[in-house]
């Protein structure tokens, strides 16, 4: 693609706490540059994993890439995928404070033109990497990152599967019929304010218009951000609707597990 230079900065390895060290869950930290500006991204995966496997992309939370997205790409390793936990806002940028976070995202989901083109520079690196086979990616997303992923299938960009965890779902550009290509899951939360009621069902009517396979599953009770085990403490800082909840956190990774195994297993039309 152009405008995108692919550089290798640094590379780190951890061992897998596992008896006689039998594999180790291998992590890398991946510079590369769109239209003149850097970006960061983690990956990782098992060299105990023999062959190319499939990749996942993983997209941040509105902070930005920060411990819960690279812990994320690392339990996907050890799950024998490779994974690389992109950079969709620059290398440094990350926010501490909802302000920063707003004018982040703002600034990405301001121009999907833009948003596109540095998801394609991240898949592209994924998919050159050794251990990936290219023609089985897929893109899972948490709260903005959730967003981001959908808008990539409502774009078209050739995914065999998307998760969206806790992410936003409205649109102003509805998917067309015959343009999603990906297969589709959604996990919500059903006392997520950021995500009410009639946004998932315009959602839902959505994805059924467009005659996309999706699975969605919504939590009573639950609140924002349900996946991430630092919600409470940034929920009680800010006064935000933030809440871990682990039954939410568990199932919904049960749910993205048995449909990574179906699309991954299924032959490519």
């Amino acid at each position: 693609m152009h405008g995108v230079r692919r550089a290798v900065l640094t590379a780190t390895l951890s061992l897998a706490l596992i008896p006689l060290a039998q594999a180790e869950i291998i992590t890398e930290t991946l510079t590369y540059t769109v239209d003149g500006q850097e970006y960061t991204g983690h990956l990782a995966y098992d060299d105990g994993v023999v062959g190319k496997r499939p990749g996942v992309l993983v997209v941040h939370e509105w902070w930005g890439l920060n411990e819960h997205a690279r812990n994320k790409a690392e339990d996907l390793a050890k799950l024998g995928y490779t994974a690389l936990a992109l950079d969709m806002y620059g290398t440094g940028k990350r926010a501490s404070h909802p302000e920063d976070a707003k004018k982040f995202m703002q600034a990405v989901m301001g121009n999907m033109d833009a948003a596109e083109q540095r998801f394609r520079a991240a898949m592209e690196l994924l998919q050159d990497q050794p251990t990936v086979d290219p023609e089985r990616i897929a893109a899972q997303g948490y709260c903005f990152g959730g967003a981001v992923v959908l808008h990539m299938a409502r774009r078209g960009v050739d995914l065999d599967g998307v998760v969206s965890f806790h992410g936003n779902l409205s649109t102003q550009i509805p998917a067309a019929p015959g343009t999603v290509k990906a297969r589709v899951q959604v996990y919500t939360g059903g006392a997520d304010p950021f995500v009410p009621t009639k946004q998932v069902t315009d959602f839902v009517a959505e994805m059924q218009d467009a005659g996309v396979d999706l699975m969605m599953r919504s939590y009573a009770g639950v609140k924002h951000s349900f996946t991430n085990p630092g919600a409470d403490a940034k929920g009680e800082e800010f006064g935000l609707p933030l809440e871990y909840d682990a039954h939410a956190d568990q199932d919904s990774w049960d749910g993205m597990q048995a449909f990574y195994r179906e699309i991954f297993s299924a032959p490519r039309m």
